[in-house]
């Protein structure tokens, strides 16, 4: 009887929480993954900038443009590289700011739903209560456990 009152209850059932709680974590680790891909691009233009920097301005180089090799000038391409350097700059400072908020919404989804994290480590498991290869199995990565 009790879980017919939890589901004719007003809030949302337990795997509802914990399926929006895993939503919201995807979408974090989504926009860290976008982050450190665009950091990437930014050490690279600062390589490429801080060699340029130092060859006379009209020597060749070559740009890759839409996945065609163009043959370009140092004066041609060194500005274009800087502007899209502040882009870059501005979009991981955006996307700081998106991933903060996301954490943010999460911790108060997690206090909301009153929401624990527990991690468990195997070693320290077996370590302190002897247990045996099963239990130490079943009792393998992490948990979510929303608190009634």
């Amino acid at each position: 009887m009790a879980k017919q009152e939890k589901k004719t209850g007003k809030g949302p059932d337990p795997q509802e929480i914990l399926n929006g709680f895993q939503t919201l974590r995807a979408e974090q680790r989504s926009l860290s993954s976008k982050l450190s891909e665009i950091e990437l691009d930014l050490n690279e233009h600062k390589i490429v900038i801080e060699t340029l920097k130092n060859v006379n301005d009209d020597r060749k180089c070559y740009r890759l443009v839409g996945g065609v090799l163009t043959e370009r000038k140092v004066k041609d391409v060194l500005p274009v590289l800087v502007t899209n350097q502040g882009k870059l700059q501005e979009l991981i400072d955006i996307l700081t700011e998106q991933i903060t908020k996301k954490g943010q919404e999460i911790n108060d989804y997690r206090e909301k739903y009153n929401i624990s994290i527990n991690f468990k480590n195997r070693n320290m498991d077996n370590s302190k209560e002897g247990s045996t290869p099963q239990a130490a199995e079943s009792s393998r990565g992490n948990v979510l456990v929303p608190l009634q």
